[in-house]
């Protein structure tokens, strides 16, 4: 196996990769497409067995109910592991380490950042497959935008903690596909369900505090935007497609994060407002 080089223009970088790194991203890739198989067939057999509702969905909707299943635990994983990486270790604290911020990589986000493309192909593959009946364009664009991202990081080593900025605004989709669940159970008229779209809401706006601010989603771009501006310093310093796609994908997600919410905040309203008539 060739360690990559890229001397072009666009995409000059070059010492990060080396043969024992690329096994071990094509390995953490692998894994997060077999974690995807795994859960699937698990999520299948456990709601048989737990959910009497499961057996009455029709096949098209067992599959987009076992599909949810990987996607949450994905998005455990990834959001577990960013939140200890940003947070619980050092590898992000000013003046902790000799390298610049936005060059600070190590195995456990080489890791992570292996199994979500992982995870992005085996949902892409299926959303694609059976289109549009998973997601529409959006949904596309969402997971192509994502891959591109993380492939970048992953093999030149820059703007790491960015990408697990974003990963960890995962944390909001149990949540998402709860309600799914809830909806395709027939509970909307649980207080669950309820509640859960009033978590979703806050949860998609704001998600928890800690020593630096971290939030989910909407306030987690704004604080995305003004940690890029007090070190932008450093991150012209990447390599040039690096810089660009930082500049143009955040700003994608954003709006389409946005729409999102304003899709969420228009349905917690119609559910608080349906509980509040039948009372």
């Amino acid at each position: 196996m060739v360690g990559l080089d890229f001397p072009l223009g666009l995409m000059t970088f070059t010492g990060h990769a080396s043969p024992g790194k690329e096994f071990h991203w094509l390995l953490s890739v692998i894994g997060g497409i077999v974690m995807c198989k795994i859960v699937y067939q698990l999520t299948g057999v456990v709601s048989l067995s737990l959910f009497k509702g499961y057996a009455r969905l029709d096949n098209l909707k067992k599959l987009e109910w076992n599909n949810r299943g990987f996607s949450t635990f994905h998005a455990l994983v990834v959001a577990v592991a960013s939140l200890y990486l940003l947070l619980l270790s050092d590898l992000f604290d000013e003046g902790s380490h000799d390298e610049l911020i936005i060059n600070r990589t190590n195995t456990l986000s080489d890791t992570i950042l292996g199994i979500s493309i992982g995870y992005f192909l085996s949902d892409l593959a299926m959303i694609l497959w059976l289109f549009p009946a998973l997601g529409g364009m959006e949904y596309v664009l969402h997971h192509g935008l994502s891959m591109f991202s993380i492939f970048l990081s992953l093999v030149s080593g820059q703007g790491r903690i960015y990408i697990l900025m974003v990963l960890f605004s995962e944390s909001t989709t149990p949540f998402i596909n709860l309600r799914w669940y809830l909806d395709a159970a027939g509970q909307k008229n649980s207080n669950l369900y309820i509640c859960n779209g009033v978590a979703l809401f806050f949860g998609w706006l704001v998600m928890s505090r800690g020593p630096q601010i971290l939030v989910a989603r909407i306030l987690l771009f704004i604080f995305f935007f003004y940690h890029m501006f007090v070190h932008f310093d450093q991150v012209k310093k990447m390599f040039p497609l690096g810089f660009y796609s930082l500049l143009a994908v955040p700003p994608v997600l954003t709006i389409m994060n946005l729409f999102w919410f304003w899709k969420i905040t228009k349905g917690m309203m119609k559910t608080l407002l349906k509980a509040k008539h039948s009372q």
